[in-house]
């Protein structure tokens, strides 16, 4: 039947979309779930302190945010207030410590992840670290000054979690590796229809105006906004095949993913936090303003940046020709 044809190729080119990241997500978290069952984590934690000083938060928080830089806000979320009591909390200082979390997590998935579409990894992890660190120094100065936000925290619920076998493990990973898939097909799928009926071209109109502001354009904005809304595994994994078939210039992709690397998964993420007692301006709005403009920053030292210097420095795959 002539529908099949189609149907088939998208299949398939999801298939190896999703073959990609699952090469990349599984020895990796395993790895991670090693090194951390193994306390390496909490051997390396205390050289982070001092970050922790820097933007006016409890050294012990240092494990938690080295936590979900290596293994996830999941993983971080249950350290929190059992190293720091929530009566010791205020929400200012969940909030300043969310952003952080919000901005840098999971790294060595969503980075390789991020670096499989054509940015370097270098590159772009420095910039996530370095803006998490500076959005949450700018809000903590202006939540001290202010004196806003200073009210003893009251999480909706605090969590509490001990590490699981490794067979109840593994069933969890093999229970989001699965569902990694349905949505990945269904979101393929989806831009398509949406693509197709015209949809998505009314729903970028819409988002034009603040995506231009950030310097980001045309196909790469379509995908930033699954990012934004969906998470970095299924909008940089998006990008892959963009990247793959040269209908997206490098500086667009590499401009699309520093933006996801601000703010992405903006729904989840953000309840997530939002139920330990942090602000929503501070983790959500003030997030998503800092991203627009710290992007369009990028952007235009970006197009000052040679073809040459952009590919030696920014993005890994070379012998392409980028667009100012």
């Amino acid at each position: 039947m002539p529908f099949l044809k189609p149907v088939l190729q998208k299949t398939q080119e999801t298939l190896d979309i999703y073959w990609v990241l699952v090469k990349i997500t599984i020895p990796v978290a395993i790895l991670t779930e090693l090194l951390s069952r193994m306390g390496a984590i909490e051997a390396i934690a205390p050289a982070f302190k001092p970050v922790m000083n820097l933007v006016g938060l409890p050294p012990e928080l240092g494990l938690a945010w080295l936590t979900a830089v290596l293994v996830g806000i999941w993983g971080a979320v249950p350290l929190i207030f059992t190293l720091v009591p929530a009566s010791s909390l205020s929400v200012a200082d969940v909030t300043v410590f969310s952003a952080l979390i919000l901005f840098a997590h999971g790294l060595p998935i969503e980075q390789k992840i991020i670096q499989k579409a054509g940015p370097g990894m270098i590159a772009t992890t420095v910039l996530r670290l370095g803006g998490g660190l500076l959005y949450a120094f700018l809000l903590h100065r202006v939540l001290t000054a202010t004196g806003w936000l200073s009210a003893p925290v009251a999480p909706a619920w605090i969590p509490m979690g001990a590490t699981p076998d490794w067979a109840t493990y593994f069933l969890g990973l093999g229970e989001t590796m699965v569902w990694m898939f349905v949505i990945l097909l269904t979101l393929s799928w989806a831009l398509e229809i949406l693509k197709v009926t015209g949809l998505l071209d009314l729903m970028m109109t819409a988002l034009a105006p603040v995506l231009r502001i950030a310097g980001i354009r045309g196909e790469a904005g379509h995908l930033t906004a699954v990012g934004l809304f969906l998470g970095i595994s299924y909008g940089a994994g998006l990008l892959i095949r963009e990247a793959r078939s040269g209908s997206v210039s490098p500086r667009q992709i590499f401009l699309s993913c520093v933006f996801m690397g601000f703010a992405h998964s903006v729904i989840e993420d953000t309840l997530i936090v939002i139920s330990l007692g942090a602000d929503v301006y501070g983790v959500l709005v003030g997030r998503l303003v800092f991203a627009m403009a710290a992007t369009a920053i990028i952007a235009a030292v970006l197009h000052r940046l040679s073809d040459e210097t952009f590919f030696a420095r920014m993005f890994r795959l070379q012998g392409r020709k980028a667009e100012a």
